[in-house]
């Protein structure tokens, strides 16, 4: 449990430094842009022989018109139609980072309880009973009881084969929980991609629209403010990459970290399994029956080796 709590805050920590992080550097960005245009106003009043005052005595911030603040809701709203697969893309790393940091827990992949079994059935050199490290990963499931029956169904087998089961058992369990990460990979490839898409049109379609105005318009205007908000999809583009790259390096490590510690497990337990090799074999409806009926016989000798 002690483990559980730490992963979530671990998490939550995560997101909050990836929000702070693209916050300061909205922030920056905004103040930037205002600060260049107070320069250019300032630079075009001293051309005009302005002082703070005006020619004429009055102040000159009422000569000049108010710098409209930038407003991030309205250029997302001016984006275009690639901010709405940018939006999903949002929400899917959201959804996905919570079910991660759920799923990847360590009480869901190796229950304590499972552990603390195990490692009673094993106190005694030599004296582990497989039927009751099957029953006990029934009760626990979970991908270490997964792994830890396949290699218990295999009790009696050659040792190369009772190891190539826990290593295809392994790696079909970690395709499992990986399964989910590989999206937010995509998403991470992809969102910057999309972002660059709209950027790109969005200048043709600016450039494209100042050479149909009328001889007297002001193209720079036109064409700087064409450019600024075709700047956005980049800019969400990134905002969803950061943190989908991010989640999915932090789940990766996660997930790796948890099979180390089940190959742990498997290292304690396979000394346990080698000594019924060639003595006996073990099925799944013989455990299963024995489950049932409470009998104490679910192993039956190897006739070949009779």
């Amino acid at each position: 449990m002690r483990c559980s709590t730490r992963s979530v805050r671990g998490f939550a920590g995560i997101i909050f430094a990836v929000g702070l992080i693209l916050g300061l550097a909205l922030d920056l960005s905004a103040q930037g842009q205002d600060l260049t245009a107070g320069d250019v106003l300032d630079q075009a009043m001293a051309e005009a022989g302005l002082d703070e005052a005006g020619a004429d005595g009055s102040d000159a911030t009422a000569v000049a018109n108010p710098v409209e603040g930038l407003n991030l809701l309205k250029l997302v709203l001016q984006g275009g139609l690639l901010m709405i697969p940018i939006g999903i893309m949002s929400i899917v790393v959201v959804t996905l980072g919570l079910e991660r940091a759920i799923a990847l827990r360590r009480g869901r992949v190796i229950p304590a309880e499972l552990v603390r079994g195990l490692g009673d059935l094993g106190e005694i050199p030599g004296k582990m009973d497989p039927r009751k490290a099957y029953r006990l990963c029934q009760q626990f499931p979970s991908s270490a009881s997964n792994v830890i029956r396949a290699m218990l169904l295999k009790t009696g087998r050659p040792q190369s084969e009772v190891e190539h089961t826990v290593g295809e058992a392994s790696e079909r369990e970690a395709a499992r929980l990986y399964g989910n990460v590989r999206w937010l990979n995509l998403i991470a490839a992809i969102a910057p991609l999309v972002g660059l898409f709209g950027t790109v049109w969005g200048m043709i379609r600016a450039f494209f629209d100042t050479t149909q105005l009328a001889a007297g318009q002001n193209k720079a205007d036109f064409l700087a403010q064409g450019i600024y908000v075709a700047l956005v999809t980049t800019l969400g583009g990134l905002a969803v990459a950061i943190p989908a790259a991010i989640l999915s390096h932090y789940f990766e490590g996660r997930i790796q970290k948890l099979f180390y510690e089940i190959d742990e497990l498997l290292f304690n337990l396979l000394p346990q399994v080698e000594r019924f090799e060639g003595r006996m074999r073990v099925t799944r409806e013989k455990l299963s029956e024995a489950e049932d009926a409470g009998s104490e016989q679910a192993t039956a000798p190897d006739p070949a080796s009779a």
